[in-house]
């Protein structure tokens, strides 16, 4: 029943109901009283003309019984009548029913009445007098008093009263054919609006389908068209209003899924805030720097970026004006653009693009400490070079062993010089890649005793201790270029024996870990500072601040064992503790 009413259908069946409902009350209500008042105005003149009649009869005629039986015939069906030649006179009854001598005695001393012997026009009056059915019971009776020979001084007059039942049994037989109308038209009402309605709610309840139908999602719904009118245009309005909702939508994945293209693509961090500060979109490389963030923060922050980035963006979301900012965060180093997002005339939010210039600014620092390490590096050898050619060329040096000397040096930083170019040579050549590896299977026990053995003359020179140990068969061959990683070793016990003091150890290992070979080289020399080991693999990177040369040393030999070993697929690391002594690991795949 709900569901009825709920609906279209019972709304407008509803609707059309009420309003003939309504209709037919007001009518059947005005019909009613245009009936009653039209059936007493009808018996009132019925009474008029009766009395009329009798009157004339009465005046015509002698008193005897033929003029009364005239009268009875002219009376109708529930009409009675009294006669009265004067006021004091005989009176003469017509009366059906019960009660005559009571309604006779009512009706003739009624004072309404008393004027009727002297006018000679009629008195109508509604009387309440006993009924002609009930014993017990009264009933309004509408009497006419009519007067005979109206034209004498004093005279008669005659009576007539109505049984109200005649009148009332017409008024029932006509309320009863208003109240049969008005339900039929209440029910043929009821068929054409549901009828009316349905014929109207059919297509829109068509409609409603294939809106829910569009709804999830299904755009080639069509609604059929087959009306002319108002229902049938909205059908076809709907119809491509589905199209265009497909096309738009069409066009937003579209513009949506090149967005996300291009946010996952890109490098630089992207993060869209809303105006409350939450993050609403952010792309891969923001995903990892904010977890980068989280994870350098851990508990100590429940935001999920830093204080600085936020009064940023404060003052973007606060001024609605763009900025730009070069900040420095935990030794890292960022280039921020934060702009405001506008919904019409209002800011609803700020993008932000975060670059990690990290990177480019260790590599420009790289680059400064290169020139400055190679013009320092070049300098002193040039500039020896320089004074003792000119020493010798000015003939200041006239011993012939001093002017020897003076020539060893001049050859010796021309040495120095060479390696120093061919070094930096293979260096540029490993990192553009153009470094070309001879590989073989050799053994590799034999081969790194090998290359220790090279420097035991050194070691005792140096009165160090110089051991080779090795937990891997002899057997088990490698796959490597030869001469470059003997180019590794070399510089790394050659670094170990300069480095370790008189009565002191360096022990070469090898030994399994996992799928690789571990070589070890490992010393009990002055160590390295701990901030100062990132970045012993760099370019002219030494740990001896002064760059004293009584050890030697290019600078770059470690930046070359790091490129030979990640060229064979392997990795480099060293560990050191001050005033204890130094390891350096360096990894080959078996």
């Amino acid at each position: 029943m709900n569901r009825i009413w709920n609906s279209i259908v019972g709304k407008l069946w509803g609707t059309i109901l009420l309003l003939v409902s309504f209709v037919l009350f007001i009518f059947t209500v005005f019909m009613l009283e245009f009936l009653e008042s039209y059936h007493s105005t009808r018996a009132e003149e019925t009474l008029r003309q009766t009395a009329s009649t009798i009157a004339n009869i009465v005046e015509n005629d002698l008193i005897d019984d033929s003029p009364y039986e005239i009268i009875r015939s002219v009376l109708h069906e529930g009409t009675n009548a009294l006669i009265a030649e004067n006021p004091d006179g005989t009176v003469y009854a017509i009366q059906e029913g019960m009660n005559k001598e009571s309604i006779q005695q009512q009706i003739l001393k009624n004072k309404a009445f008393e004027n009727i012997y002297a006018s000679n026009k009629p008195i109508l009056q509604d009387m309440r007098l006993p009924s002609q059915k009930d014993e017990n019971k009264t009933e309004t009776y509408v009497v006419l008093a009519f007067p005979l020979k109206g034209d004498a001084a004093r005279h008669g007059a005659v009576f007539i009263y109505q049984n109200p039942d005649a009148m009332h049994e017409t008024s029932r037989e006509t309320t009863k054919i208003v109240f049969i109308s008005a339900f039929i038209a209440f029910v043929l009402t009821t068929f054409f609006a549901f009828f009316l309605s349905s014929r109207i709610t059919y297509p829109l309840r068509k409609m409603r389908e294939y809106a829910f139908e569009i709804a999830k999602g299904r755009f080639d719904s069509q609604v059929p068209t087959t009306q002319n009118d108002e229902i049938g245009q909205l059908a076809v309005a709907f119809n491509q209003m589905g199209r265009q909702l497909k096309h738009h939508l069409e066009v937003i994945n579209q513009e949506k899924e090149q967005l996300s293209s291009i946010l996952t693509s890109m490098t630089d961090a992207v993060i869209t805030f809303n105006r409350d500060r939450t993050i609403l979109v952010s792309n891969p490389p923001a995903e990892r720097l904010l977890q980068k963030w989280f994870v350098a923060k851990g508990e100590q922050s429940t935001k999920p970026i830093p204080p600085e980035i936020y009064h940023m963006l404060d003052h973007v979301l606060d001024f609605e004006d763009k900025i730009e900012e070069e900040i420095e965060m935990e030794g890292s180093y960022y280039s921020i653009t934060i702009s405001p997002l506008y919904s019409g005339e209002l800011v609803r939010g700020a993008v932000a693009v975060i670059r990690d210039q990290t990177e480019q600014h260790r590599l420009e620092k790289l680059r400064s400490d290169f020139i400055a390490n190679v013009s320092h590096e070049l300098r002193t050898p040039i500039a020896m070079l320089q004074g003792y050619s000119e020493a010798i060329l000015d003939g200041v040096v006239i011993d012939e062993d001093e002017r020897n000397e003076m020539i060893k040096i001049i050859y010796d930083e021309s040495q120095r010089m060479g390696r120093l170019v061919t070094d930096l040579l293979d260096l540029a050549r490993m990192e553009s890649g153009h470094m070309r590896l001879y590989k073989n299977l050799v053994p590799l026990v034999p081969v790194l005793e090998r290359m220790t053995q090279k420097f035991a003359q050194v070691a005792k020179e140096k009165h160090v201790d110089l051991r080779f140990i090795s937990d891997i068969e002899e057997d088990v061959m490698v796959n490597i270029d030869e001469d470059r990683i003997e180019q590794v070793l070399t510089n790394l016990v050659d670094n170990a024996l300069r480095h370790t003091p008189i009565d002191g150890a360096v022990t070469v290992s090898a030994s399994y870990a996992k799928s690789y070979a571990k070589i070890e080289v490992r010393d009990t020399g002055i160590g390295i500072p701990k901030n100062d080991l990132p970045y012993v693999f760099e370019r002219f990177y030494k740990a001896d601040k002064a760059r004293t040369r009584s050890k030697g040393g290019t600078g770059l030999g470690l930046a070359i064992a790091r490129n030979i070993v990640e060229a064979h697929n392997g990795n480099i690391a060293v560990t050191s503790v001050e005033k204890e002594g130094t390891a350096f690991t360096f990894y080959l795949p078996l």
